[in-house]
């Protein structure tokens, strides 16, 4: 059966239910076996884990060890792990073959953050109401009960760098495509700030959600007011480094705007050196010598939780390129 984009944007929770009766329902195929066609609520899941989860970092051989929730919905879908990822990988526009109204409905929905909730919401409604317990379906984005999708990290795509980076990229998009372009431009334009989400998620959890510069931290739910930028910034890098966790730190408002404009850097080391023009600051402003003194600004970067180290070609191009004397 073939869905119209209507039918994934403006999905109903009675209509939802049906689906999922029909999903519950199923049995494993055995290897080798066509999978039957994914239906709405299956594709909005996908879309929705597409937030979490970065299916370009995994293939056909290592898609059982994709993170949740691509096993959770591989098992609730009774599908291989693969096909979990290729549907993502479709939704993205990054499969020619992608059929076109999921990809419409994709951008449709990931340009519109709200939007987008309401969908998941309503899939999860239908899925509570055909029996699919938060056991077997969690609410993997935190909206199940209110709110809308907040895209962390945002902030570094403003500018006319980054447009100029984007305008280009999209241009080689649309070679590979034969969507409308202002389709195209809306899913390379979702495509980067969902990206940009997952690469800002990783960078704050690696950092132990704490300023890696002075260790401010809020640890209630609320804003954090931390920031998770790129060391080599994101108008700079490619689409591997954009997406590398090694290219991040996550830092307070002062101290992440210090390094932005290069008035601190790291060495390799992990070392934080202050720039002569922040010192000669420090000497006669003493707002600027309480956030930049010793006890203030750490000797060293740290975080509690951190596993990935920041990497050394990006703290090399951040004291070459920006860095100041």
């Amino acid at each position: 059966m073939a869905y119209a984009e209507s039918d994934y944007v403006d999905i109903t929770v009675t209509g939802a239910r049906w689906q999922w009766l029909e999903v519950v329902a199923r049995r494993p195929l055995p290897q080798g076996v066509r999978q039957v066609a994914f239906v709405p609520v299956e594709t909005l899941l996908c879309l929705a884990g597409m937030y979490v989860v970065d299916h370009s970092q995994f293939g056909s051989g290592s898609a059982s060890r994709a993170p949740e929730p691509v096993q959770q919905l591989a098992r609730l879908f009774r599908r291989p792990p693969s096909s979990i990822l290729a549907k993502m990988a479709n939704l993205d526009g990054t499969r020619s073959h992608g059929a076109k109204n999921d990809l419409v409905a994709g951008a449709t929905l990931r340009s519109d953050p709200s939007r987008m909730a309401h969908a998941y919401r309503t899939v999860l409604a239908a899925a509570r109401a055909a029996g699919v317990e938060p056991d077997v379906l969690p609410d993997f984005l935190g909206v199940e009960h209110g709110g809308t999708i907040e895209l962390l990290g945002q902030d570094e795509l403003g500018g006319t760098a980054v447009e100029s980076a984007l305008e280009n990229e999209l241009q080689s998009w649309l070679r590979e495509s034969d969507l409308p372009e202002s389709t195209t431009e809306r899913l390379m334009w979702a495509s980067v700030r969902v990206g940009q989400h997952r690469f800002a998620t990783a960078v704050l959890a690696n950092c132990g959600r704490e300023c890696v510069f002075c260790g401010f931290a809020l640890t209630d739910s609320g804003p954090s007011l931390l920031r998770a930028s790129h060391i080599k910034p994101w108008r700079s890098s490619d689409h591997r480094e954009r997406l590398d966790v090694a290219n991040g730190l996550a830092a307070c408002p002062t101290h992440d705007s210090a390094f932005d404009v290069g008035l601190i850097t790291i060495d390799e080391d992990l070392a934080v050196r202050r720039s002569r023009r922040l010192e000669n600051a420090m000497a006669h402003n003493p707002a600027v010598r309480r956030a930049f003194e010793p006890g203030m600004l750490r000797t060293s970067i740290a975080a509690p939780q951190r596993t990935v180290d920041p990497g050394r070609p990006f703290i090399e191009w951040h004291r070459e390129h920006v860095f100041g004397p």
